[in-house]
């Protein structure tokens, strides 16, 4: 988003050191000594694919809901910022998020039937506040729109570095039925595979300091899979 003001600037310069390509970080507030392990923080996440009437997958509709004591960090900060209001700094905040992202790939991978798709690029797109999270919702297309009919369509959603968990939404511990979401297509089977990382991963994930960085793709195998399968 071009023309921020000044104040959303400083904001943004701000949380960018903990959130890193989310722009919004709170690393600076929590200090080291209470953050020693990666993940420092989560995304409760839900995904609907979207079909046009032949069935041809067009793009994932992603809400994420960030983690409830970052959120609120993020809205007293924007409350504070003189002569604005909560939706005015969401708003800023939105834009900056999604440039951020899309450096990222959005943090989000695409495969039919074992080969990556391209993605496009993130025109619609919020950030609000919903049950006290802050809640981001965009629209990512497929830069081809793919036919569901005998494919298996997978996508997994994660930070490269772990630094940040994604996870689906979980009802009972388990994804709950809003997790994946399937518009338009009845004759597909809709699933979310766990991660099942090397044991060997996790504690090296674990050793990391707020201050360090994992090694780019470490965030991959400890990433969920979501599969759509039809006939």
């Amino acid at each position: 988003m071009t023309g921020v003001l000044p104040p959303f600037g400083r904001l943004r310069n701000k949380f960018r050191a903990y959130w890193l390509v989310l722009v919004v970080a709170v690393c600076s507030m929590l200090g080291s000594g209470l953050v020693m392990a990666h993940p420092h923080g989560w995304i409760d996440l839900s995904v609907r694919v979207i079909t046009n009437d032949e069935g041809v997958a067009t793009a994932l509709h992603q809400t994420w809901r960030m983690d409830p004591f970052y959120s609120l960090v993020v809205f007293e900060e924007l409350q504070q910022i003189q002569g604005s209001n909560l939706q005015e700094g969401l708003d800023q905040l939105g834009g900056d998020i999604r440039d951020n992202l899309s450096q990222q790939h959005y943090f989000t991978t695409v495969r039919v039937n074992g080969e990556p798709q391209a993605l496009g690029d993130v025109s619609e797109y919020t950030a609000l506040e919903r049950d006290g999270r802050l809640t981001f919702m965009f629209i990512l297309p497929l830069a081809s729109p793919q036919p569901l009919a005998g494919q298996l369509l997978e996508y997994q959603v994660f930070d490269p570095t772990y630094y940040i968990e994604v996870v689906h939404e979980e009802e009972g511990g388990a994804p709950s039925e809003q997790a994946l979401i399937l518009n338009g297509e009845p004759d597909c089977r809709l699933s979310v595979l766990p991660a099942d990382p090397d044991p060997e991963l996790v504690m090296q994930a674990a050793l990391l300091d707020v201050d360090e960085t994992g090694e780019t793709g470490l965030g991959r195998h400890f990433a969920e899979t979501g599969r759509i399968e039809c006939d």
